[in-house]
């Protein structure tokens, strides 16, 4: 079962995939990690159009250490770069999400996306993996095009397990997985007037129960709920939820940094979550005016927005994920740290991902950053922090307690000690 993330767990050292090289080649750069339905299979996507698929193996599950494994299972070539000749634009093979379909069969389906700028060439693709002998064969079962005109930020599979959505800045579609050739729009908050543009479309997310139910969020910390049965065009939200600002904190950044970056349901479907750059909020479905939780990420970096605004971390977007149970939700900062929010002990755990501590089941030790005044022993400061080491894909296994994270090129997988 998922347990607690403070306190009584330690997290260990499980394994780490990737180059050890410090000089990273912008193609092995990972965008994206997710796991299956079961957790026995974790994907992740770079942008240089792979995906790599890893496969669970554990040692001995009824010993009290069971110590999981994940090795590569299949690699593939998902998407390619391409030209739009028309607009004079190259697209980008990137990997921008990864999601898993409802397993039937033996047979697994994948859908991949790239964050192609193109109405021409935008094409999500339904993978196949069938398992073999010897082997596993990848091949691309669907390709729907002529999907998007601007940067695709979300997939989402729908409950009823027949369609999906799509989201770019400004629309959102829906797509019948049957149907590649064609999608229906339901949300679009282009203005006539390119001009009059003051928000845009950040995530997007269906409930993960209730087939009629989405939520997207937006660059202004809005996060509107619509739903399917009240009209075909979802243009007017059922709820609003928005936090008022705090005027004390007020500042010529505070819009940027109120922008959402992901939006995730909870498995009980009661509850979603939401990161902007410094937090990490939950909203219950029935109060739209405030969170009913706040967690502050890296709060000591509010007085560092400046220079993150000068080299562009500010508009950086972190993911966020739940845990098994909906205890526990985790999500990523700089300096390759991760952390988690215990919610019913309301604690909460800094760890790293780095290689200095990669001894197989090797505990964690928790980190402290020291915003200012004088550092104590085991404290890091503020200033000496690595923000080109970020970690914005974390996934947690839906059963057991163990997390994927991706520092820029290298899938860290960690375990908790008492399993």
């Amino acid at each position: 079962g998922c347990g607690a993330a403070g306190g009584d767990m330690q997290w260990c050292f499980s394994q780490v995939k990737g180059a050890i090289d410090d000089d990273v080649a912008e193609a092995d750069i990972i965008s994206t990690v997710e796991f299956n339905h079961t957790g026995e299979l974790l994907a992740t996507g770079d942008k240089g159009g792979r995906v790599v698929i890893f496969q669970q193996e554990i040692e001995n599950k009824s010993l009290p250490q069971f110590r999981s494994e994940y090795n590569v299972y299949s690699t593939f070539q998902s998407h390619e770069p391409e030209f739009d000749y028309l607009k004079s634009l190259e697209i980008e093979e990137k990997i921008n999400k990864i999601r898993w379909l409802p397993q039937k069969n033996a047979a697994q389906f994948l859908l991949s996306t790239n964050e192609f700028l193109t109405n021409l060439d935008t094409s999500f693709k339904i993978w196949i993996l069938i398992p073999m002998d010897l082997m596993v064969e990848a091949s691309p079962r669907r390709v729907f095009a002529n999907a998007h005109t601007y940067h695709i930020n979300s997939v989402s599979v729908n409950s009823d397990h027949e369609t999906y959505l799509s989201a770019d800045d400004l629309r959102i579609n829906l797509w019948h997985l049957e149907i590649t050739d064609r999608s229906f729009n339901i949300v679009d908050i282009k203005p006539a007037n390119m001009e009059e543009l003051t928000e845009v479309i950040t995530a997007a997310e269906f409930h993960p129960h209730q087939c009629n139910t989405f939520v997207y969020s937006s660059s202004k910390g809005i996060i509107r709920l619509c739903d399917m049965r009240e009209s075909a065009l979802c243009d007017r939200h059922t709820k609003l939820f928005e936090e008022p600002e705090d005027p004390s904190n007020r500042s010529f950044f505070s819009e940027i940094i109120s922008s959402i970056s992901d939006v995730k349901f909870s498995h009980s479907g009661r509850y979603m979550m939401t990161r902007d750059y410094l937090s990490v909020k939950i909203w219950d479905l029935n109060m739209e005016n405030r969170p009913v939780e706040t967690y502050q990420v890296h709060e000591y970096l509010r007085s560092k927005l400046c220079s993150l605004y000068e080299n562009d971390c500010i508009f950086d977007k972190f993911e966020c994920c739940w845990n098994g149970n909906d205890s526990v939700v985790m999500t990523g900062s700089y300096n390759n740290f991760f952390r988690m929010f215990d919610r019913s002990q309301r604690r909460d755990v800094m760890l790293e991902a780095s290689r200095e501590n990669s001894k197989p089941m090797q505990v964690l030790k928790p980190r402290k950053v020291c915003a200012g005044g004088k550092r104590k022993k085991d404290e890091i400061s503020v200033d000496s922090l690595d923000f080109n080491k970020k970690i914005l894909h974390t996934a947690w296994h839906p059963q057991d307690n163990i997390i994927a994270v991706a520092t820029t090129n290298n899938l860290y997988i960690f375990q908790d000690k008492i399993n």
